[in-house]
């Protein structure tokens, strides 16, 4: 039998397996999951843990996900009561930390210690008709393009199929495990941000409701920029995520809420 349970963090659904599965059948099983549920837009396995050893969350394609990683969370603080917690996950090389707090049966908000960014830089793209230089934030397991309205390439959120396109072009030529067009839009604290992320070891390209690694790289980016801690609140399509990055101490937090929808188990061999 395989167990799992599914999970709303801000829109981005998110399928947590508890069972065993080999890493090298993590794709086709995610893929199942995701045939029998197509509301999940990602699938992580679950090792919980026990004495000294921290628990651990792979994604199906080895990637970073802060929206999985607080979903593993969550689920772990409904069956333990532990709200604080050190979680290993694939593509980040050290521990990330969580605390959430109770909203109702089921609900966290949640915050998650963001891996720091391994650079920040101006880098030059061609898809096309359109050239331009875009902030690239790089990051353990996953990078971020942060495109911004005044940006040629902003079109693209405009054209879903040459968006989808261009990602997957930008991540063959980046050589990176997963990579995130973060469109973004508005001044302030206060802005829009609509996300495409693509993770070639799961085969997967989604338009996400929420992306957690996306929106901690539009911080750390703006922050970069403006060479002072910031806060933002991200609004996207399913809901806000709340950023607070600090370019000096090179700390990222992120906060969002997480409901744990249902859990089942299907025979599985």
């Amino acid at each position: 039998m395989l167990r799992y349970s599914i999970l709303d963090p801000t829109g981005n659904i998110t399928a947590i397996v508890e069972s065993p599965v080999e890493i090298d059948r993590q794709p086709s099983t995610a893929a199942a999951i995701m045939r029998r549920h197509p509301e999940v837009e990602q699938v992580g396995f679950l090792r919980p843990g026990s004495g000294e050893e921290l628990p651990e969350l792979r994604m199906a394609g080895g990637e970073f996900c802060g929206n999985a990683s607080m979903s593993a969370a969550a689920l772990l603080a409904s069956q333990n009561g532990k709200t604080a917690m050190r979680l290993r996950v694939s593509g980040a090389a050290e521990p990330v930390s969580l605390c959430l707090r109770t909203e109702g049966e089921n609900a966290y908000l949640a915050e998650i210690v963001m891996p720091p960014a391994l650079g920040i830089s101006e880098t030059a793209f061609a898809f096309g008709s359109l050239r331009g230089t875009l902030p690239l934030v790089r990051m353990e397991g996953i990078s971020h393009l942060v495109i911004e309205r005044d940006s040629a390439f902003f079109v693209l959120s405009e054209n879903r199929p040459e968006a989808e396109k261009a990602v997957r072009a930008f991540c063959k030529a980046l050589a990176v495990d997963g990579l995130g067009l973060m469109f973004l839009e508005g001044e302030g604290s206060d802005r829009k941000l609509t996300p495409l992320v693509y993770v070639p070891g799961s085969g997967t390209c989604f338009w996400e409701n929420s992306c957690a690694s996306g929106s901690a790289a539009a911080g750390m980016c703006l922050a970069s920029r403006a060479r002072a801690a910031l806060e933002l609140a991200l609004r996207e399509p399913g809901g806000t995520l709340w950023v607070k990055s600090d370019p000096h101490s090179g700390e990222t937090r992120l906060r969002g809420h997480v409901r744990l929808a249902e859990s089942m188990e299907i025979p599985f061999n």
